[in-house]
């Protein structure tokens, strides 16, 4: 993971030091800004691997930046973990239905963090390989980050386009709650398995008019999978 390039986006000056200082003698190239316009400065420089985000900034809070970076198209694949001293359950969903790959709360070590940017640099790592992903009538474009079903767009929320993505990625297997929670959204203790549920339920219903949601098929006692077989 050496010469990795960390955007750490943090107001606080000493917490940034601290925190940059621990990545850079972890071997990351870590480049700072102290609130959501120097963020997006820094952005348009040079596209970093991951950005480190704290929710509380003084411009513009760190989780409409996040928003913001996961509708941009140039951005929107950008891996993101938000820092912050929020440890509400609401808030913890908040961040990651905002768009937020893992989410890592204040006091922390700089060992933990550092395992949290590892681990989310091997997820992301190789994914943008297979840029076209169809099963059956669906097809996902990964570069213009847009679903079609027999050519017929699908609109799809953050959450559900990755949980739909990994699903396509692996067809026909079967993967429990808590394979998901661990493979979607990195394993965060945070998420609850019924999470799983509802963002399962959203998916359908954004496939239903596309008549695709028979796709998303429930295999009780084990799980789901996305199948273009009858559901037995």
């Amino acid at each position: 993971m050496k010469d990795k390039n960390i955007l750490l986006v943090e107001d606080e000056r000493a917490i940034r030091e601290m925190i940059a200082f621990g990545l850079r003698r972890a071997g990351f190239e870590v480049r700072e800004a102290e609130d959501s316009r120097a963020a997006r400065v820094a952005i348009a420089d040079r596209l970093p691997d991951l950005v480190l985000i704290d929710w509380m900034l003084p411009d513009t809070s760190g989780l409409e930046l996040t928003r913001t970076l996961k509708r941009g198209r140039e951005t929107r694949d950008l891996p993101i973990i938000m820092l912050t001293a929020r440890a509400e359950e609401s808030d913890k969903v908040a961040g990651l239905e905002g768009g937020a790959d893992d989410y890592i709360t204040k006091p922390f070590s700089p060992r933990e963090l550092q395992a949290r940017v590892n681990a989310l640099l091997r997820r992301t790592e190789g994914h943008d390989a297979e840029e076209v992903l169809k099963v059956g009538v669906l097809a996902m474009d990964r570069a213009a980050h847009r679903v079609t079903a027999s050519d017929e767009p699908v609109e799809l929320g953050p959450t559900e386009y990755r949980l739909l993505e990994f699903f396509m990625r692996n067809p026909e297997r079967v993967f429990s709650r808590e394979q998901l929670l661990d493979r979607v959204w990195g394993g965060n203790v945070y998420v609850e398995e019924r999470t799983i549920d509802v963002h399962i339920r959203r998916l359908r219903k954004s496939l239903e008019p596309v008549k695709a949601a028979e796709y998303v098929q429930t295999v009780r006692g084990a799980g789901y999978r996305l199948s273009t077989r009858p559901d037995s």
